[in-house]
């Protein structure tokens, strides 16, 4: 029997089923048939097909291929939705909103990242690099008084950083 849907390839439940039961949960994902021609159109019972429905494989492997078909079919033109409402939006906000979405899934942005989040890291990161600027200028000096001192203040701000968060 020829299938009318293409092949995949991959890891993970939908690839541990058999070709059949693969068969029958493309079927369930891209085709609005009953339980008795999905069994027609493997050679199976309607009822072996309501007991393959329930089984944990079927059930977890029906929620992959949705992710694969998603991933596959329907996010190249989601992006390019998204593009055109960037570029053509009249709302500036629907615009802002377009680019952070663009921005996340080139993996440029976290999903927690606003523009307070980034400013408050980037003064978080001139902190640090001052202070790793000042350790070594006191070691240059050669005090080790002085660096045992400052080890000790960065210790207490640590630690107060860890008793705020």
């Amino acid at each position: 029997m020829k299938s009318k849907f293409p092949k995949i390839s991959g890891s993970g439940p939908f690839f541990d089923l058999n070709g059949r039961k693969q068969t029958v949960v493309k079927a369930m994902i891209e085709q609005d048939l009953s339980d008795k021609e999905l069994g027609n159109l493997v050679g199976v019972s309607d009822r072996t097909i309501r007991n393959w429905k329930k089984d944990d494989l079927m059930i977890r492997a029906k929620l992959q291929y949705q992710q694969i078909i998603a991933k596959d079919t329907y996010t190249p033109e989601a992006v390019k939705h998204i593009y055109h409402l960037m570029l053509n939006a009249k709302s500036e906000m629907v615009q802002l909103q377009s680019a952070t979405t663009i921005l996340k899934m080139a993996g440029m942005l976290s999903d927690n990242d606003t523009p307070e989040l980034t400013r408050a890291k980037v003064r978080k990161a001139n902190a640090d690099a001052r202070v790793a600027e000042a350790r070594a200028k006191t070691m240059e000096d050669g005090s080790n008084d002085a660096v045992s001192l400052l080890d000790r203040f960065l210790d207490k701000l640590e630690e107060g950083d860890h008793h705020g968060s």
